[in-house]
């Protein structure tokens, strides 16, 4: 029992030591994981490119885990030091009752990114036309697939009955699946989105994200340990974000384009700018990283009628704007 207690003091704290390492020019390394690589993420390439988090003393490798259990599972186990995902994440983990379940430190976005793509372009489209058809929409559980059928609802229409939804397909192979013949029409992110549109692959009828209405869709998640030990580091991280948050708000399409470009180098500048201009007219970042009472409450709407809510939450329990209105108020 002691050579056993031993050997787990001993990794907790190689543990500790890992998480609060600093490279040559005394940066704390940190791992962020993030369920895609998405233009819609504009303000975290911003933090890193324009030297938001350097200025806190933070270098932040990010890595793409592919879906938000990837994420979550990334968090939990320690391999990352905080996630960016959407927030149904940690209201179902927080549901399986986990004590110490992940907290939301920051708010990105606020409305559904993906774009609704057809076969042929339609520049009356209107969602009875969908009556009858099949839309690739993500895995269930997930916020784009949610969104979906939230918004098809919204228009009278019942998944399943009136539309097939098709909820097979993992999310990075969706534009694979639509481009090869599966689906009459498919919900994508940007730049992919663009690229489709632009290679005749298929045409953008209308923006989810637009119907769907304001709904907390990506946050900043951090485990609650980390937290407590390190709430400095939790404040620093949430500064960046805000620091970013307002540079993105403040600067013109086609900077926000050239501050993101190195993480799309596959996406030329003028797509960028052009999805830069289209997140901003519908006014899809944050410009605070705080999140509302009111958009918790459509979020769990939303889950419900998906049928993936099995118990309501309390902002407070999963959402700790404490850092966000601390460092506005610093800032501001």
């Amino acid at each position: 029992m002691k050579r056993l207690t031993a050997l787990l003091l001993c990794l907790m704290m190689l543990f500790a030591l890992t998480a609060c390492s600093k490279d040559e020019s005394g940066l704390r390394k940190v791992t962020l994981n993030e369920v895609t690589r998405s233009v819609f993420y504009a303000p975290l390439y911003v933090a890193c490119s324009k030297g938001f988090f350097a200025a806190e003393g933070l270098e932040v490798d990010i890595v793409t885990g592919g879906g938000s259990d990837a994420s979550m599972t990334a968090l939990l186990s320690g391999e990352a030091d905080a996630a960016l995902m959407g927030p149904e994440t940690g209201i179902y983990v927080t549901n399986q009752g986990k004590a110490d379940h992940p907290m939301i430190i920051a708010q990105l976005t606020k409305r559904d990114g993906s774009f609704l793509l057809g076969r042929e372009a339609d520049d009356s489209f209107d969602f009875s036309k969908l009556k009858g058809k099949s839309i690739i929409a993500g895995r269930p559980g997930g916020m784009p697939y949610m969104t979906l059928l939230y918004v098809l609802r919204q228009h009278g229409l019942e998944p399943g009955s009136d539309v097939e939804v098709i909820s097979n397909i993992q999310f990075n192979l969706m534009g694979g699946a639509f481009e090869s013949g599966t689906g009459d029409y498919v919900t994508l992110f940007e730049p992919t989105a663009s690229a489709f549109a632009a290679q005749g692959k298929g045409h953008i009828v209308t923006n989810m994200g637009l119907e769907s209405g304001e709904v907390p869709y990506t946050t900043f998640m951090m485990r609650k340990d980390t937290i407590e030990k390190d709430p400095d580091f939790a404040a620093a991280f949430v500064r960046a974000i805000y620091k970013a948050q307002k540079w993105v708000w403040a600067a013109s399409d086609i900077e926000v384009a050239y501050a993101m470009q190195s993480y799309f180098p596959d996406t030329d500048i003028a797509t960028l700018s052009a999805v830069a201009k289209s997140y901003r007219a519908t006014d899809s970042w944050t410009k605070v990283p705080t999140m509302t009472e009111d958009a918790f409450t459509r979020l769990q709407d939303i889950l419900e009628g998906a049928g993936e809510l099995t118990a309501r939450l309390d902002l407070s329990e999963l959402v700790d704007n404490s850092f966000g209105e601390a460092v506005m108020a610093e800032i501001d």
